[in-house]
């Protein structure tokens, strides 16, 4: 049982640090203020190997690894509250997807495909809209003052937001699904991907 979750910490560590090196990525959308976040497809597919709390706990340390190498350093961070919000519970509750954790695999194991699929988008629903939920509160709060002159604070956040939790939530969606056409064994711990194979 220790070796299990020293295994579930390593693997939740190693997909934080590679949420943030897809954040280097180049993920702006035009001469708009949308942005794709790639970092949120590995975290998402963690959380339903794994379940929401690692998943959360991942995000945690992808948001706080992003807070140290790019935050902090780009002007991103205005105050504390905004940076808790930001850095810390907006990248957390990427995690959530794994509620979906259960439904998703056992539906894998059962070979229901088109099933798996409606589940999997809806888990990158909830991984992309918490997180950008979070960014729209602080975005009409915090950052309300870059908003075009005469323009509302919560239409601007709503707009910036609002367009890249739909760019990221697709592009997330396909590639989970792709994922499971490719490797379905990423969705899986290892005694799971054993026992699928075992009924093929």
């Amino acid at each position: 049982m220790q070796h299990q979750r020293l295994l579930i910490q390593i693997e939740g560590a190693i997909i934080a640090a590679f949420a943030v090196a897809l954040e280097y990525i180049p993920h702006t959308v035009g001469p708009s203020a949308i942005e794709v976040s790639f970092g949120i497809i590995p975290i998402v597919i963690y959380s339903l190997r794994r379940g929401a709390i690692p998943g959360m706990v991942s995000g945690l340390i992808w948001g706080l690894l992003d807070l140290i190498l790019r935050g902090l350093g780009n002007g991103s961070v205005l105050n504390v509250w905004q940076g808790l919000l930001e850095f810390t519970i907006a990248f957390m509750v990427v995690g959530l997807a794994g509620i979906l954790q259960r439904p998703i695999q056992a539906s894998i194991q059962n070979h229901t495909k088109v099933k798996t699929m409606t589940l999997l988008w809806m888990a990158a629903f909830f991984g992309t809209f918490a997180k950008y939920f979070c960014h729209f509160l602080a975005g009409a709060v915090y950052w309300g003052s870059y908003a075009p002159k005469g323009m509302n604070a919560w239409l601007y956040s709503l707009t910036v937001n609002g367009g890249s939790f739909i760019a990221s939530f697709i592009l997330t969606g396909i590639v989970l699904c792709i994922c499971l056409a490719m490797v379905p064994k990423l969705y899986l711990p290892k005694d799971m991907v054993l026992h699928v194979q075992s009924e093929k």
